[in-house]
């Protein structure tokens, strides 16, 4: 039977009986997982973050969703912690399907523990008493139905970390994918290689979490620099679209040197990878820390300019950061692509390239997949990776 798992948690009883609740219930809603090995001395070896955690029997990993019971390893699904459709501009993607929605779920738990996490309520639910959060049943048929109905063209994992779920991801990403819909993970980017390649038939989108570029300081979420940057190197040579997000937060990773360093691996990757710094607000643990100035917002994108990136966004002050909101061809210097905040005012893109001088101008944009007519008034555009 899949077993209850220790606790050490120091919380007031009333908490931690919440907590245990909620364990019980979650334990239930799980699968057989497929993203593990069985080592010799009976331990699961599980491969679907880069922690590749070592599970005894009757022990979660880290991210405390995927158990070992009687010697088989388990995952969560057949549920959602959150729901919503939102612009797509929102995950964020700004070259990708520009002015459609994405219809968002997310499930509970993950396998860092930032102190500053925006979505602490899902993200943290079985580490921290504070974050409350419900599981309601769902299949995934009945996510796609409901992207369809809202002329979602995307269905993105997200609001927790997606690769610890990978496997309900790709049981709702497959049935979309058979519907014409594309899938995407907004995560923190701590994979593995083992993990990209069982998800990538049926994704194709990615945002990528760049937290800092200290490997101290990743330690102190819970993670490791280097498997982040392993992990983006890998999605971009095994053809994902990629972006990359890097909350800016004050005295944590907005120093110039520190910004310089990640805006010259990225173009050691690609120049063409977008790269959104977004403004940090005081949130959950850091309630007491200021939030990041527009004024530094807008001189980290002129670092990451000056390092040779293309196309770079300032996120979170909406019509505050002048023309780093919008999207320009690197040939002209035309706008192409027009923004305030998540809306997209105007879209100048002619088959994915500039209008004024033809230059290409990378993401997905151009059309490849239909969602079948009966489904709405007009025919829905996807991307040409599909």
């Amino acid at each position: 039977m899949k077993g209850m798992i220790q606790r050490t948690d120091k919380a007031d009883p009333a908490d931690k009986a919440a907590m245990l609740s909620l364990k019980n219930v979650l334990s239930e809603l799980t699968e057989a997982a497929e993203l593990y090995d069985t080592l010799d001395d009976g331990r699961l070896l599980c491969y679907a973050c880069g922690h590749e955690c070592k599970i005894p029997e009757g022990k979660t990993g880290v991210c405390r969703v995927r158990f070992n019971a009687d010697g088989r390893l388990f995952a969560p699904s057949g549920y959602v912690g959150a729901l919503a459709c939102d612009p797509i501009e929102k995950k964020p993607f700004y070259h990708a399907l520009p002015g459609r929605d994405a219809l968002s779920f997310g499930m509970l738990g993950c396998d860092l523990h930032c102190s500053y996490c925006q979505n602490w309520v899902t993200s943290q639910a079985l580490r921290d008493p504070d974050a409350v959060s419900n599981a309601h049943a769902v299949t995934p048929e009945h996510m796609v139905d409901l992207a369809l109905q809202h002329n979602a063209p995307v269905i993105a994992t997200t609001y927790n970390e997606p690769l610890i779920t990978s496997e309900w991801a790709v049981k709702v990403l497959k049935v979309a994918k058979a519907k014409g819909l594309i899938g995407a993970y907004v995560s923190n980017g701590n994979a593995t290689e083992r993990v990209l390649d069982y998800i990538r038939p049926y994704v194709q989108l990615y945002k990528v979490d760049l937290k800092s570029f200290q490997d101290r300081e990743y330690r102190a979420l819970g993670g490791q620099l280097p498997n982040v940057l392993r992990t983006i190197r890998q999605l971009h040579a095994k053809g994902f679209w990629v972006e990359i997000v890097t909350l800016i937060v004050p005295g944590l990773n907005d120093g110039d040197d520190e910004l310089k360093a990640m805006a010259d691996f990225l173009v050691g990757i690609s120049p063409d990878i977008p790269w959104h710094l977004t403004a940090f607000h005081s949130d959950y643990k850091m309630a007491d820390t200021a939030s990041t100035h527009t004024d530094r917002l807008i001189s980290a994108c002129e670092i990451g300019q000056a390092a040779g990136l293309r196309y770079i966004y300032a996120g979170n002050r909406p019509g505050m950061t002048g023309p780093w909101e919008h999207t320009h061809c690197p040939n002209c210097r035309a706008t192409v692509i027009e923004r305030h905040g998540f809306l997209v005012q105007s879209n100048r893109l002619q088959s994915g390239r500039c209008p004024d001088c033809q230059t290409p101008i990378p993401g997905f944009w151009s059309p490849d997949c239909v969602i079948p007519q009966q489904h709405m008034g007009t025919p829905l555009w996807c991307g040409e990776h599909a």
